[in-house]
């Protein structure tokens, strides 16, 4: 009975957090890696795929049926328009890079956000596969390739997705876990809305009459009850479980990752500021990670397809994702550039793949969308060195393809990884003991130095 995460003893319900953590031993050792440009990554994702005409690469003289609803806006950076539904992000555009000529060959959800969450191309599947929750034959995310490399022992995790997984029925999303390397690798996954007035991460609160110093009574008990076991066991396997326990006392016992979740410290105008939406409040939860030392953080900004608009484009986007996103998103670089966290925080919004130029109507859709279109979209990064007001690539007139270099998602992981001070060809090894390499792509340059492309 006495072990962390037994609710009826502790009042700790981290069987989530630290699922699998007894069976880490092989994955990799730490590496000194290079100088870190950042502290932490917070990775936006636009699952589904958001449409590059509609937001950040507009295309006004294309001919009709491809250049859509909406209108370009000036920015705060001469030369630069965005879509008229982002007037927020105009008038930051100084702050980030578009990078317009994001190009890659996945034309389903699927292996496009593998691809994109984790560098690297998805796996052949069986058939079987497609049945399963997730799938260990996939490459880990960033955040589990990042903790096989650079595992901590402050209680605090690698990483952490919020506010919900990317699952369609029984299918989990691939891309999202630590895949092969094993369930002891997976980023902390945050299954609620953080808008919700009762909003709390349960599992990371002591049950009422539960003190600090009671705690660590308990641990120390928990530690004589440990030994003597170990020393009838003498099994590896429970000397694992005892450092799962101490880890879970850490994260329950330093209050930073907890204080994070109490969204109610923050001042009403702060909260107000990021829109008291699931979008916002999010990206508010992502800023308080980033704080207290998480150094990768996925916010998904909605549930699995949220930007896949085969249908009804223009009225989804107009009313129901630009102006939340527009006005979180414009609070998250307000509130870094505040903070001084700007300067420490790489902040990258992407989605798998862009949308088709050529506005259609797939079989059953009512009103107009736009199809998968993983030949040219856009990417915005900012924050960490990355010169801002500039636009890096470009697409063809009608914003089909590339007409500079363009970069992958596998440039995409390799920035991320060389932001924390990994380079791509940093080596972790895979349970058979096989060593792989963090990235094959590689860093786009540009973002830091400004030169065109």
């Amino acid at each position: 009975m006495v072990q962390a995460g037994c609710s009826s003893l502790l009042g700790l319900g981290l069987a989530e957090v630290l699922a699998g953590r007894a069976g880490a031993s092989t994955a990799g050792e730490p590496v000194p890696g290079g100088k870190p440009r950042a502290k932490a990554v917070v990775l936006i994702l636009l699952t589904g795929g958001a449409s590059q005409h509609d937001t950040f690469d507009l295309k006004p003289d294309a001919p009709d049926g491809i250049r859509g609803e909406f209108n370009p806006i000036a920015t705060s950076v001469p030369g630069i328009q965005i879509c008229e539904h982002l007037p927020l992000l105009a008038a930051r555009a100084e702050r980030y890079a578009l990078v317009r000529s994001m190009s890659h060959e996945e034309n389903s959800h699927l292996p496009g956000t593998h691809k994109l969450l984790t560098g690297r191309p998805m796996p052949l599947r069986r058939a079987s596969d497609l049945d399963n929750v997730l799938s260990r034959r996939d490459w880990p995310c960033y955040a589990a390739a990042l903790d096989a490399v650079r595992p901590r022992s402050d209680g605090v995790p690698n990483g952490v997705t919020l506010p919900n997984r990317l699952i369609e029925g029984p299918l989990t999303w691939p891309g999202q876990h630590a895949g092969f390397l094993g369930a002891e690798h997976d980023p902390w996954q945050i299954d609620r809305d953080p808008n919700d007035p009762q909003f709390r991460e349960e599992s990371l609160a002591l049950a009422a009459g539960i003190t600090v110093d009671r705690l660590s009574c308990r641990q120390a008990l928990l530690g004589e009850v440990n030994q003597q076991r170990e020393r009838l066991a003498g099994l590896a396997e429970e000397r694992t479980f005892g450092h799962q326990q101490d880890a879970a006392i850490t994260l329950l016992t330093s209050g930073k990752v907890a204080q994070a979740f109490e969204l109610d410290r923050e001042g009403t105008d702060v909260r107000d500021r990021y829109g008291r939406h699931l979008f916002g409040q999010s990206l508010l939860l992502a800023r308080r990670l980033v704080q207290a030392g998480v150094p990768i953080v996925q916010a998904n900004m909605g549930i699995v397809q949220t930007w896949d608009t085969h249908d009804n484009n223009f009225v989804k986007l107009k009313e129901r994702l630009l102006p939340p996103l527009d006005r979180g998103v414009s609070a998250l670089l307000d509130d870094l550039a505040a903070s001084g966290l700007s300067d420490e925080t790489l902040v990258v919004m992407v989605g798998e793949f862009g949308r088709t130029p050529k506005i259609s109507r797939t079989a059953g859709a009512s009103i107009p969308g736009r199809d998968h279109w993983p030949q040219v979209y856009t990417a915005m990064a900012t924050g960490a060195g990355v010169r801002g007001g500039q636009t890096i690539g470009r697409s063809d007139r009608i914003g089909a393809y590339p007409v500079t270099r363009s970069f992958t998602p596998d440039d995409l992981g390799a920035t991320l990884f060389d932001a924390l001070g990994l380079p791509a060809t940093t080596e972790f090894r895979d349970k058979l003991g096989r060593p792989l390499q963090l990235s094959s792509g590689q860093v786009i340059a540009p973002l830091y130095t400004g030169s065109a492309v």
